[in-house]
């Protein structure tokens, strides 16, 4: 198996080395080709998910962490610069094959270092038990692309909350919850990071291949459709969510939401409100349609407007954080 490196060290954002798998995949006749990489804070998600539902994407834009959808199923995955990725391509159309032949490698490749590390027959590596890899796949004709996680550590917190936009805020109790199904290398290893990518390198491939600047600029091109916002919120992009409750001095008040492309497309409202004008709804989607189900967003739409003339006792405060709280 050859490693493929690339002709500089910088860290480009998550949908090139996407990309370079697809490069790897059709333009290098190798039979098998491996390369690792890392990204600044990311969250990535499979294609068949609906983005609303997997990401929290306030929390997303609120820690500057980035969020892509791959072409692989699968699900969400959180990533940082201690998480290395891993990303193996090989001619075979056989998808449990190529995954059991690649996940068991990895386990080998740990397993050298005198961990306890096995391959889970849904396609993860565990050290004791515990997951320290996940992975993902697709194919094209005649190849297979395997992609997945390698926790050498990682930020819990963002781990806990990107990826799980239903969840109550974090506590203690959570991050230990999530520590009892997953690990870190660096629980189990002296060696940074660096030392631990080279053994990773060593163990599994037998030579080079080097990328040319052409080469680059290709994959860069090969990047754009990752990058498209019909591709990122994909090919049915709507959704409905429910919110609401009882707000004291106006009444219960639900907001059921029709979101396309994460913006607000329609909503109705229900509730024992007493609305103020003979068509709230219709006076409330004018203000807010197309706009991102995101607190700042909400209060530049209705800045200059007053929830009051619309629904008795109600302030913008109120509707917002209506709108926004799971």
């Amino acid at each position: 198996m050859k490693y493929l490196s690339l002709p500089d060290n910088a860290t480009r954002i998550l949908p090139f080395y996407l990309a370079m798998e697809e490069f790897a995949a059709r333009i290098i006749g190798e039979d098998d080709i491996f390369f690792m990489w890392q990204v600044e804070p990311t969250v990535i998600f499979g294609r068949n998910q609906l983005i609303a539902s997997e990401v929290n994407i306030e929390y997303c834009r609120a820690h500057n962490i980035a969020f892509y959808r791959r072409r692989s199923g699968g699900g969400c995955v959180y990533a940082d610069k201690d998480n290395i990725m891993f990303s193996y391509i090989t001619r075979s159309d056989e998808v449990q094959t190529t995954f059991s032949a690649y996940t068991s490698a990895v386990a080998g490749m740990l397993r050298k270092l005198g961990l306890n590390a096995t391959a889970s027959d849904r396609n993860d590596v565990m050290i004791d038990g515990r997951k320290v890899s996940g992975n993902a796949f697709y194919h094209i004709p005649g190849r297979s692309i395997v992609h997945g996680t390698m926790l050498y550590d990682t930020n819990m917190e963002h781990m806990l909350n990107a990826i799980t936009p239903s969840r109550e805020k974090l506590t203690s109790k959570g991050v230990q919850s999530v520590r009892s199904h997953i690990t870190t290398l660096n629980e189990h290893l002296s060696m940074d990071i660096e030392a631990f990518k080279q053994h990773v390198r060593q163990t599994m491939c037998d030579g080079e291949i080097l990328l040319t600047a052409e080469d680059v600029s290709e994959i860069e091109r090969l990047t754009l459709p990752y990058l498209e916002p019909s591709f990122l919120w994909g090919s049915d992009p709507r959704c409905q969510i429910t919110r609401g409750g009882r707000i004291e001095g106006v009444g219960s008040l639900y907001a059921n939401i029709e979101l396309k492309h994460g913006a607000i497309h329609n909503l109705h409202l229900t509730g024992d409100f007493l609305p103020l004008n003979t068509d709230v709804r219709k006076v409330l989607l004018e203000k807010l349609r197309g706009v991102r189900l995101e607190a700042n967003d909400l209060y530049t739409a209705l800045d200059g407007s007053d929830a009051g003339q619309w629904i008795l006792n109600l302030t913008n405060e109120q509707l917002i954080t209506l709108l926004t709280t799971n």
